[in-house]
């Protein structure tokens, strides 16, 4: 994907859900109600900061994330089943018991045959029947297996691949709608490099960190599921041989597939074809054809082709691999896609590489965490309709409007204050910000699932028509216009985004709890965490890639070039910032810093945040908003800078460190505070830290975007 929505949180594993702990601060509607009038000072609030936290045996001075995340992280150890366990992470458990309770609670009742509540007990029950899941085995797979082995011709070639697309499953490529950058008002389809059971070309051609270790246990996972799957009888052929087929074919797609930051370039990832053009480009894929048998081709006047290199190796590939290594390489990924609904013995294997190899993890989820999720994706909306309607009141909506206005304010005199930016652009960079739509809670309009059908015949075979579902789903929206009122993370959801195509930030519902949000406690607390939240999804609107979108969420360049220049030079400043920090030191996985290449769009929104949300809390003090006396010790800016810290307290294994700082978009957590802090002078000054000090950065330094 080309990664243009930019999220809050970590990118790792599913998205965070909401808490039980939302049911008690949710009752507390009077005093929310207090808040939002401003009048603070009638009621009995809580400095928001729990002391409990801290690690006082550490000098905030030297290390700030220690001292104020250290004593959570004292008694929040990791267990076996988590790789990283974080503030995060303590939501998300408590959100699927959340979600749970409502699948059960929905499950328990006579529901009428093909009502939505009977498709989400259906589908929960099904996977929750291991019974019936150990008796099915592998048998669930085996019509798609044999349908591949079926393949003779390259014809055949092709039209598998158009079966595995239609069921979700992009081997070689994916297809799939998103706007114009030219005219983002209208949805075309982007053409995407794709179909890599590693997931990141890294993994195949580099031999950093635990890389070998990964590929040889790659092999070994094909091995074992290649013949669990019975495909090396299907075939013919030894599972290990076809194993090193898939690995060897994988490696030549991943030598031809754009870096995560060749992907990070808008520009660069947009280039318009006609259906004519491509054939020209790329005759060996039939894209008339493809576009045809998912129903697009009506209405198609252009698409794009995001990485014209790899689809000129794909091309190659549909001409001179064999048929057989093709067939090993769509029954692998076949088999891949339903390890994790199948019998016990496929599950396991999956989590032995994936969440032991890969993320350090020592145990699986339980079952119900597991089924849970799946029903949550494949229905996301509806129980997110349900969710709104148990915990989500009025209120709260009207209370995060106002935070919303409130630091989209703070942004715009921030933009009047940046010293380094002309009046021309400054206007523009007003323009964009006056149009920014905002989303808060949940949707105007909910997603309809009448047409998704759930059966009580295998959990695989349900997860397939999901797929299908979905697939059909987006496939409908392409060369039709874009609906902006369409959310991209469901209501229950703790996170949120910025889309810069149809310039919106998105807030679900779920956000609004601790240590977001805290409705009984001062309003420091609340903006250095909820505040600086809303600050980073506005800030990506100006970011290394969310500036280069207008208004209109246009790919246009509204920079002078006076400007564009002193972006970069300071934004270099924070990338060799990230670039020195030390983000993993284990004997046995070495040690790794940063990549502030690959997080500088992340780290510009966390450092705009900080600063945005800083301003909007002394204007809140101005206008007598937030108590400016010390609380249990601290003063409203210690508060603060502390409220920002406790989001990030985590507890992570080496692997998982080192998995995410090769792959995601996001600092470590630490590094978000350690890093991130001493960028701001505001910070430096709240708590006096002086040249010496761990957490002391020149001023000349320091970068300041926004």
């Amino acid at each position: 994907m080309s990664g243009k929505v930019c999220i809050f949180a970590f990118c790792f594993g599913k998205l965070l859900l909401i808490t039980n702990n939302m049911k008690k601060t949710l009752l507390s509607i009077a005093t929310m109600a207090v808040i939002a009038t401003g009048c603070q000072h009638k009621a009995q609030l809580t400095s928001g900061i729990n002391t409990d936290n801290f690690d006082t045996t550490a000098r905030l001075e030297d290390d700030f994330y220690q001292f104020a995340c250290g004593g959570w992280m004292a008694n929040n150890p990791l267990d076996a089943e988590h790789s990283r366990y974080g503030a995060f992470d303590v939501l998300s458990e408590n959100a699927l018991k959340n979600v749970n309770e409502i699948i059960d609670s929905v499950s328990k009742n006579e529901n009428e045959a093909g009502s939505l509540a009977d498709k989400i007990a259906t589908l929960y029950n099904i996977g929750m029947d291991s019974v019936k899941l150990q008796e099915q085995g592998a048998a669930p797979l085996m019509p798609y297996l044999e349908e591949i082995n079926s393949v003779k011709t390259r014809e055949d070639v092709w039209a598998e691949l158009l079966r595995m697309h239609k069921r979700g499953n992009t081997v070689l490529f994916g297809i799939f709608g998103e706007a114009d950058k030219d005219d983002a008002k209208m949805c075309i389809a982007w053409a995407y490099q794709s179909g890599l059971g590693l997931g990141d070309r890294d993994y195949y051609l580099l031999d950093e960190g635990n890389n070998k270790n990964i590929r040889a246990g790659y092999v070994s996972l094909m091995t074992k599921e290649f013949a669990m799957a019975g495909y090396d009888k299907l075939s013919g052929k030894k599972a290990d041989k076809l194993a090193q087929m898939v690995m060897t074919f994988e490696t030549r797609l991943a030598k031809a597939m754009n870096t995560k930051l060749e992907n990070r370039d808008p520009q660069g990832t947009f280039n318009r074809y006609t259906v004519e053009e491509a054939a020209a480009f790329a005759p060996n894929i039939d894209w008339k054809g493809y576009f045809e048998t998912m129903n697009i081709m009506d209405g198609m006047k252009s698409f794009n082709i995001a990485q014209p290199k790899y689809f000129t190796e794909v091309n190659k590939v549909l001409a001179d691999t064999d048929v057989e290594t093709l067939k090993a390489y769509f029954a692998w990924h076949e088999i891949s896609s339903a390890a994790s609904y199948l019998s016990d013995d496929f599950v396991n294997a999956n989590f032995e590489f994936y969440g032991k190899l890969m993320s350090g993890r020592e145990q699986n989820r339980p079952r119900w965490k597991r089924v849970t999720s799946t029903v949550e994706g494949a229905m996301g909306e509806a129980l997110g309709k349900l969710y709104v309607e148990r915990f989500f009141p009025a209120e709260a909506k009207t209370r995060m409007e106002t935070l919303v206005q409130n630091l989209i304010e703070a942004l715009g005199q921030r933009i009047d204050m940046a010293t380094w930016m002309t009046d021309a652009t400054k206007a523009n960079a007003h323009k964009k910000l006056s149009t920014i739509y905002v989303k808060i809670g949940y949707p105007n309009k909910w997603r309809d699932y009448s047409g998704l059908e759930i059966k009580d015949d295998s959990y695989y075979a349900n997860v397939i028509r999901s797929n299908e579902f979905d697939m059909a789903y987006m496939f409908s929206k392409i060369n039709k216009p874009v609906d902006k009122d369409e959310w991209l993370m469901t209501p229950q959801t703790v996170n949120a985004y910025y889309n810069p195509t149809t310039n919106e930030i998105c807030f679900p519902a779920a956000i609004l709890q601790p240590p977001f949000f805290q409705f009984d406690a001062d309003e420091a607390a609340n903006y250095g965490a909820i505040g600086v939240v809303i600050g980073h999804e506005l800030t990506h609107g100006f970011d290394d890639q969310g500036r280069q979108y207008d208004e209109q969420g246009n790919l246009n360049d509204w920079w002078t070039e006076e400007d564009a220049k002193n972006f970069d030079n300071n934004k270099q400043t924070l990338i060799d910032a990230f670039n020195n920090c030390i983000a993993l030191d284990d004997p046995e996985l070495g040690k790794l810093n940063g990549n502030g290449e690959l997080t500088l769009g992340e780290n510009i929104a966390d450092n705009g945040g900080l600063h945005v949300s800083y301003l909007a809390m002394q204007n809140a003090m101005a206008k007598k908003q937030v108590n400016k006396n010390e609380m249990d010790g601290f003063t409203p800016e210690q508060r603060f800078f502390l409220a920002y810290a406790a989001v990030w307290a985590s507890n992570i294994r080496p692997a998982a460190a080192l998995q995410l700082t090769q792959m995601d978009v996001h600092s470590l957590g630490r590094n978000r505070v350690n890093v991130a802090l001493p960028q701001v002078t505001e910070f430096i000054d709240a708590f006096g830290i002086k040249e010496g000090d761990g957490m002391w950065l020149a001023p000349e330094k320091r970068v300041v975007l926004w």
